[in-house]
């Protein structure tokens, strides 16, 4: 992690379905990445910008940057001397249940914007980590409550079902499929499309249409999310990166930093011995 900037990638046992992250970055840069959690983050100096979908937005103190699952976007300092923000990641069916209990919303839920100025909603996704920090377990699943209702009455609601898939969409798809299963060993562009029976071109141009990310990019994003979860199960960096398809640990730190913002190492000791909280360094500032 270069000079200055600090990050503690954690769980509160109290709180499951979630992650949090408090971070200060200068030179940070998030490359194209996807998350099957909500994203909630909470900027609480600097200001952060980020590419979502096709815009370039920036978001500052008292807003909050909101992405919805498998949504691409990167991330990276929109000042000289960078961002500070809070962030929580739920996941996604946490946030149905909260939809259901809370607003009688059923069915798929999402927002309608990456970035709301809404200095009170920010100030409950800061009251959630504190919350947390502080081993309050009625705070902070209280307050996840009442922010994510907040945010889901104000800024979104019940999202529009898929329409139905064009030829491409499904040509993608099949892809998709593809890659999942031979994740080691990807087959070319060219190959990959010949076995769908249609062009590389054709299959670049449907991929990115309906993930957003060509097929590498998003190969790389997967490979990261399923380390993420052999992480979870105890897996050694060094095998999991291997199991995903890297050449080794060395390549996975540099992909896996780059889209979860700590190294693979840091987020399993969170994560696993992580009841302890362990960081990579000392918090920055509120």
């Amino acid at each position: 992690m270069a000079r200055g900037e600090r990050a503690r990638y954690w769980q509160y046992a109290e709180l499951p379905g979630v992650d949090l992250l408090h971070a200060h970055y200068i030179h940070k840069a998030f490359s194209r990445h996807t998350h099957e959690t909500f994203v909630y983050a909470a900027i609480t100096e600097g200001v952060e910008a980020f590419h979502y979908k096709n815009d370039l937005v920036r978001a500052g103190p008292g807003q909050i940057a909101l992405v919805n699952p498998d949504t691409p976007h990167t991330g990276h300092a929109g000042v000289p001397e960078g961002w500070t923000y809070r962030t929580i990641y739920p996941d996604a069916e946490l946030i149905r249940s909260i939809a259901a209990d809370v607003l009688d919303i059923r069915g798929p839920v999402g927002f309608t914007r990456p970035v709301v100025d809404d200095p009170y909603a920010a100030q409950l996704v800061i009251g959630v980590h504190r919350a947390a920090e502080e081993g309050n377990a009625l705070a902070a699943d209280s307050l996840l409550r009442l922010v994510t209702a907040r945010l889901l009455r104000s800024h979104g609601g019940r999202v529009r079902p898929l329409e139905p898939r064009s030829a491409g969409a499904r040509d993608a798809a099949r892809a998709r499929a593809v890659l999942e299963e031979r994740m080691e060993r990807p087959p070319t562009l060219e190959r990959l499309a010949a076995d769908l029976g249609t062009s590389p071109f054709a299959l670049l141009r449907a991929f990115r249409a309906a993930y957003g990310m060509p097929p590498h990019t998003w190969l790389t994003d997967a490979r990261v999310r399923r380390a993420r979860r052999l992480l979870d199960a105890g897996t050694p960096p060094a095998e999991a990166a291997v199991a995903v398809g890297f050449t080794d640990q060395p390549h996975l730190n540099r992909h896996f930093t780059r889209s979860v913002g700590v190294p693979p190492g840091a987020y399993q000791r969170s994560r696993g011995a992580g009841r302890k909280n362990v960081q990579d360094g000392p918090p920055p500032g509120p």
